[in-house]
Order: C-alpha cells, then sequence, then structure tokens
C-alpha cells in the first residue's frame, strides 16, 4: 500500500502547530516548509505547508484559511504504554485545549486526540462480560482515563 501522509487544515497557525507537537513527541522533527508568494490567497511568506514527522509517522500541516474547521470527526489515537505516558500526553495536548470524555480531547488548535493507555482495551473486552461492563461504565465516567479505577471497578464484586 502506498504511504498515508496525513494532511491538516490550519488557519494560519500551521508552523504553531507543528512546532507544538513535535515538543511533545519523541523522534519528532520539523522538516519543509513551503511559504506562500504574491498574489496568493495568504499573505506573502506565510506557511503553506509544513511537513513534521511525530516518531516516525509523516504529517503535512496546511494553512488554508478558515473554510474547513478540525471536528471531532477525525481523531488521532496515542496508544500508550502505561498511565505515566498516558498522563505525559493528555497534560500537554490538553494545555490551551480542552478535555471531552473516555480519553478525547481537543487541543489548542482543535485538533481531537484519543489518548488510550493500552491495558484500557483489554479492561474492556476482558472475556468475562460482567467485568468487562464495569470497567466500561467506570470509563464512561471519565474524562482523562484512570487505569487505577477502571482496575478497581472491573474487580469490584456488585452487591
Amino acid at each position: 500500500m502506498p504511504q498515508q501522509i496525513p494532511c491538516l487544515w490550519f488557519d494560519g497557525c500551521a508552523e504553531d502547530a507543528a512546532a507544538h507537537y513535535t515538543s511533545i513527541f519523541p523522534n519528532s522533527s520539523i522538516g519543509d516548509v513551503t511559504r506562500y508568494g504574491p498574489g496568493m490567497p495568504m499573505p506573502e511568506g506565510t506557511a503553506m505547508t509544513v511537513s513534521f514527522t511525530l516518531d516516525g509517522q509523516e504529517y503535512v500541516a496546511l494553512n488554508g484559511g478558515p473554510q474547513f474547521p478540525h471536528s471531532e470527526a477525525i481523531s488521532f489515537q496515542i496508544m500508550c504504554a502505561d498511565q505515566d505516558e498516558a498522563d505525559h500526553y493528555w497534560t500537554r495536548l490538553t494545555d490551551g485545549g480542552e478535555e471531552s470524555m473516555c480519553g478525547w480531547l481537543k487541543d489548542r488548535f482543535g485538533v481531537s486526540w484519543q489518548v488510550v493507555p493500552t491495558e484500557l482495551m483489554s479492561l474492556l473486552n476482558d472475556p468475562d462480560p460482567g467485568r468487562a461492563r464495569r470497567a466500561t461504565d467506570a470509563m464512561m465516567q471519565m474524562r482523562r482515563i484512570d487505569l487505577d479505577v477502571i482496575r478497581q471497578a472491573a474487580d469490584s464484586v456488585p452487591a
């Protein structure tokens, strides 16, 4: 399959977004920046596209204008090794952004992310349907995922 590179549409803040994201994820860098020239839709010298890599995954940020704002219809999942890693991404990405439910958030640029400790999926898919339901019920009450609380709920014995 050909390589797939997500392209994120921004309204004038593509360089700031790329700099922010590369400061959060390890092994990340900003690549080529193309700029608008005279007579183009954005002010001359404004970044048109910014290529960047987040821990090996390539992205392009495009300053295209206000026509297409971000929405929750598209989000990026960050599969985290543990609670500490999840908390790192949650804290950094919600800085200037907003929390949503069940590990979802919008960053300061309006891009939606899901911060998911990998153990969460095991808890939600537990072969014991009661345990899985209790884990799911606990998760549904959360903004930031808290594995300790979900584990306790999954392991609780109904009265």
